[in-house]
């Protein structure tokens, strides 16, 4: 038996394992001219499960039609399932959860949801290089970013009328991000940990020995509330120094919204994880190319 991933831009995946295909997020749709696999929601024809990293647009628009196309049961937080019965998705097809459940997937295929936390995208408007250090931000109350989050959702408005028109287009009427979750997944393969956004809580991170990790790469790394002090590539490092997986996937890392989202260049960050994570592989997925993760 064979696990595999198709990447479809941003941090969605398709994972297909002992028979399931499990959609890992469920943005699909880009802006014309973005980066992505070609191939539009529609197209997403074969799913059993959907599972939701948290419930911005570029994570969570698109699990509705496929839901319904498909069939297949969302497992989300509790906002993630407030749009999607808004969206008319039957509540037979929804699984709200906030951290600390264990759901069975099939015999032999389950997952563990767990609290986590989200980038920091209050505190920049384009994204920054992954080997840029960012310092500062500390200590900011919850009323400051969010009032830096308006001055960000106002600017995003200024990115021309292709980016307008698709952000018209994907809102959902979404109140945050819904609390940011991880998954850690058993397979009869080995254990996959799926990460959609730049951040983490570092006590429930170091316990987990995920055999692959499925890491976001893009934004300000969120340490336990408040932003890193260095890069993405040494947030990135730091993250396998305390998962200790055999292999690192990245995600989240292509320039799926131009103008705010950066086409990142890797090597900093496949450097820094050699010099930390000697031990690590990291694999490097085209779109839709059905990679193996677990043999």
């Amino acid at each position: 038996m064979t696990t595999t991933l198709d990447w479809y831009g941003c941090a969605t995946f398709a994972m297909r394992t002992a028979g399931l295909t499990i959609m890992l997020d469920a943005y699909v749709d880009r802006v014309p001219g973005a980066a992505g696999p070609g191939v539009t929601t529609d197209d997403v024809t074969e799913a059993d499960w959907i599972v939701v990293g948290h419930s911005h647009f570029d994570h969570l628009w698109g699990a509705e039609r496929i839901a319904r196309r498909t069939g297949a049961t969302i497992i989300g937080s509790h906002e993630t399932v407030r749009i999607m019965e808004a969206q008319g998705v039957p509540l037979d097809q929804l699984v709200p959860v906030s951290g600390g459940e264990t759901i069975d997937l099939s015999d032999g295929v389950s997952v563990r949801v767990l609290p986590s936390q989200h980038s920091c995208v209050w505190s920049h408007a384009a994204m920054h290089a992954a080997d840029e250090v960012c310092i500062g931000d500390l200590g900011v109350h919850h009323h400051e970013r969010l009032e830096r989050m308006a001055q960000l959702v106002e600017w995003l408005g200024t990115l021309g009328g292709d980016v307008i028109e698709h952000l018209r287009s994907s809102n959902q009427g979404v109140r945050g991000d819904g609390g940011a979750l991880v998954h850690l997944f058993e397979t009869p393969d080995g254990s996959v940990l799926y990460q959609d956004t730049s951040g983490h809580w570092s006590g429930i991170m170091r316990d987990l020995r995920p055999d692959v990790a499925i890491l976001a790469a893009a934004g300000r790394g969120n340490i336990d509330g408040e932003p890193i002090q260095g890069s993405l590539a040494q947030f990135v490092a730091r993250q396998a120094d305390l998962l200790r997986p055999a292999k690192v996937v990245l995600g989240h890392h292509d320039d799926w919204l131009p103008g705010f989202s950066t086409p990142t260049d890797v090597t900093p960050i496949r450097d820094e994880l050699a010099r930390v994570c000697p031990r690590t592989e990291l694999l490097e997925p085209g779109y839709l190319d059905g990679t193996v993760i677990l043999d």
